[in-house]
């Protein structure tokens, strides 16, 4: 990997592991701090709504500034408060840093993305882009694993202490290998938000922040799924985590090629009623060992996928505001979290096995499917102004 895009990589892979990292260690912060497994759920909510505040408003007021000094700022705020997470006495002084932790994220990965187009040879502009997102991947196939396993062994403290010293080493690669880019945007902040007074925007958001949510209802309750339904040990969890990973790595891969060869929301729609049918079937069958590993892998495969085509859709939709774009898909990514946890905890509260969220990720998965396909009918036979040159070129040999 060029040094130039690695400390971008592992700002990913710093920013991947905290937003994870509380799915694994929920049962232990839940005993810790004397507090039910619901309740602890409302960490990831608080985490992902920072980054839907934190977005749109750190992007907007960072615009005047040196990306590269605007990143470091962005990864001195996501330290400093894991580093506060990890010293938090109570519920409430946790809850407050997990918010503070997840301002910078949308942000970081907006600028970020641009940084790397910027840095990319002609040509080379998605393979770099990709490079900055691959810390997200490691994060979940391996970092979250091993993070799980040490704050098990250790205590969850320690888990946050070490996302804070990926945190500082960031900081570090930052300063001394990232370019100082100019980005000279023509756009005010006022162009930048067009887009997103337009029912296109919102419909895109509203696919990502429900159906994606169907992958964060399951996932958020992994640990107790896999221990009290599935049968398995808490000191499994981090290789079960691994498992998931690796199906998260694949679909990464698959939702990338199912975007090159068909129209992003047809790939979507496909992708979500398929997460549908996988995630009925860890409602039915989670208490067979076997299969339920057989079936996280699955979930974690489809549900990744899914993330290239609502990607890729949001850019070719949002054209010039390819910040904004990225930063806003964070911030819906991250309310799908906020809402799958809160929506896959309420069977919990209510009584109910912790195999029932997964059934109510199913149900809001079949909601992003049914979005998708409203806008097929809407907007699928639409073409963005690229795409009608490339399509011009091509026809006169251009």
């Amino acid at each position: 990997m060029n040094k130039k895009l690695f400390s971008l990589a592992l700002g990913g892979l710093a920013i991947g592991t905290t937003e994870f990292i509380i799915m694994g260690l929920m049962q232990d912060v839940a005993t810790s701090l004397q507090i039910s497994i619901p309740k602890a759920g409302y960490l990831i909510s608080a985490y992902a709504i920072g980054v839907i505040v934190g977005a749109p408003l750190l992007v907007a007021a960072s615009v005047k500034y040196s990306p590269k000094k605007v990143l470091m700022a962005m990864m001195v705020l996501f330290t400093v408060f894991n580093g506060l997470s990890a010293a938090a006495p109570g519920f409430y002084s946790l809850i407050v840093a997990r918010f503070f932790s997840g301002l910078p994220h949308g942000a970081f990965f907006g600028i970020g993305a641009v940084v790397a187009s910027k840095m990319a040879k002609e040509g080379k502009q998605a393979q770099a882009i990709s490079m900055m997102f691959a810390g997200l991947t490691v994060a979940n196939l391996a970092m979250v694993p091993l993070v799980t396993y040490l704050g098990h062994e250790l205590g969850w403290r320690f888990a946050f202490l070490v996302v804070a010293l990926i945190g500082l080493l960031t900081i570090f690669f930052i300063k001394i290998w990232l370019p100082p880019i100019q980005l000279n945007q023509q756009n005010s902040i006022k162009d930048e938000l067009q887009f997103f007074k337009t029912p296109k925007a919102w419909l895109i958001i509203l696919i990502t922040a429900i159906g994606f949510g169907g992958l964060f209802a399951w996932f958020s309750y992994i640990s107790p799924l896999m221990t009290h339904v599935s049968g398995f040990s808490i000191q499994s969890v981090s290789y079960i985590m691994l498992i998931a990973g690796a199906g998260m790595v694949a679909g990464n891969l698959i939702g990338g090629i199912m975007a090159d060869k068909m129209r992003p929301e047809k790939a979507a729609a496909i992708l979500f009623i398929s997460l549908v049918v996988a995630l009925i079937a860890v409602f039915f069958f989670s208490e067979n060992q076997t299969a339920s590993l057989i079936l996280t892998f699955i979930c974690g495969l489809l549900a990744m996928a899914v993330g290239s085509p609502i990607n890729i859709l949001m850019i070719r939709a949002a054209e010039k505001s390819a910040m904004m774009g990225a930063a806003f898909m964070q911030a819906a990514f991250n309310m799908a979290n906020s809402i799958g946890a809160y929506f896959g905890g309420l069977p919990i509260a209510l009584g109910l096995g912790y195999n029932y969220p997964s059934f109510a990720g199913a149900i809001m998965a079949f909601v992003g499917f049914l979005l998708s396909i409203t806008f097929m009918m809407r907007y699928g036979s639409a073409r963005t102004s690229k795409d009608l040159l490339l399509n011009q070129q091509a026809t006169t040999g251009c």
